[in-house]
């Protein structure tokens, strides 16, 4: 999908209950929020906020309106992955690997994970 909308990090959130629970009403994600940062009307918000982005679609069922996702979970990962890589690393997965190695960020229990993923791979296995 070249038209994915772009969802900040609060929405992502959001987005996050919604595809665990969908359908969800207002009260539910609202409650699955509850004693973290934000009010309710944050959660509201960011609720209509990803319906005008066309993230969410709802229906109203008697005075409560209820939430399902309009964009797949794995099919909008899989396009900020690729946008990330784009974007800081040309989209060459190599380049951000040897960063992260080069960085000291994965420690050796990461690389022998990461090479047992790509001899799966390259064996045509699922990972």
């Amino acid at each position: 999908m070249n038209d994915m909308p772009k969802i900040s990090e609060a929405e992502y959130e959001i987005m996050k209950a919604v595809w665990k629970n969908a359908p969800i009403s207002t009260n539910e994600v609202v409650e699955l929020f509850e004693g973290g940062n934000w009010s309710p009307k944050t959660v509201q918000t960011l609720l209509a906020r990803l319906v005008k982005k066309g993230a969410l679609g709802y229906e109203k069922r008697g005075r409560v309106f209820v939430y399902s996702p309009l964009i797949d979970e794995e099919e909008y990962r899989r396009e900020e992955s690729s946008s990330f890589l784009k974007k800081f690393y040309n989209g060459a997965l190599n380049s951000m690997v040897l960063n992260f190695i080069d960085g000291d960020k994965l420690s050796p229990d990461d690389i022998d994970e990461l090479t047992r993923i790509l001899e799966k791979g390259a064996k045509g296995e699922e990972k």
